[in-house]
């Protein structure tokens, strides 16, 4: 299955270039579940190739991770938190979302503010379905759209460069990106922890400050 989906990524994009490219990214962050990490990387190999320009495949791969964002967010905007998690239960399986993971994407969202819509496009799994949580918030249309299109712009960079980079053996990668994942949510655990202790001893010094 993996294996067909690959090959018809690589298909699309080959036939259709960028329009394939925002095609999948759009898709892919409408909570359809095609992995940026073939999308990407097979589109830095035709970089490589001369075949696509770099910095056209990184913006127009945002620009549609954008557009698919603010579909999931108008979702999670006009439906009602319990509609949603019924419509998860129901077919969150053909998309690969389950109520465990929506409901952690809510918690981050709820507990570490807007930032997150910034952040978790440098997450796997997490980074294709916080559009949900931030419309269930009503987060401000402008910033949602900020920070998803800044973050939606690195994770492009990136993963593109990694297929430019490697040539022909863009697919190559693919076994490593596991561990890739890993060393991107230990940063993230890190800069939350480095965030919760500087706001509380920000807290603590105010509430010295109004104690005297």
């Amino acid at each position: 299955m993996l294996e067909f989906l690959s090959q018809s990524i690589i298909n699309l994009i080959e036939t259709t270039h960028y329009y394939g490219i925002f095609i999948l990214m759009a898709l892919e962050s409408a909570l359809i579940p095609i992995p940026s990490e073939i999308t990407m990387p097979f589109s830095g190999y035709l970089v490589e190739q001369g075949k696509l320009s770099f910095w056209i495949v990184v913006s127009v791969g945002a620009l549609a991770n954008l557009v698919g964002s603010l579909g999931a967010y108008a979702l999670g905007y006009y439906l009602e938190e319990n509609i949603i998690l019924d419509l998860i239960k129901r077919y969150g399986k053909f998309i690969l979302l389950n109520e465990s993971e929506y409901l952690k994407a809510l918690r981050w969202f709820r507990k570490y503010g807007q930032s997150v819509a910034f952040f978790s496009r440098l997450l796997p799994a997490v980074r294709t379905f916080i559009s949900l949580p931030a419309g269930l918030a009503a987060m401000n249309i402008w910033k949602f759209s900020f920070y998803t299109f800044l973050g939606s712009f690195l994770w492009s960079a990136a993963l593109t460069y990694v297929g430019f980079y490697f040539g022909s053996n863009w697919n190559a990668i693919e076994p490593y990106f596991q561990k890739f994942h890993i060393v991107i949510v230990a940063a993230f655990i890190v800069f939350v922890v480095w965030y919760l202790n500087h706001k509380l001893h920000f807290l603590k010094k105010i509430r010295k400050g109004g104690a005297r």
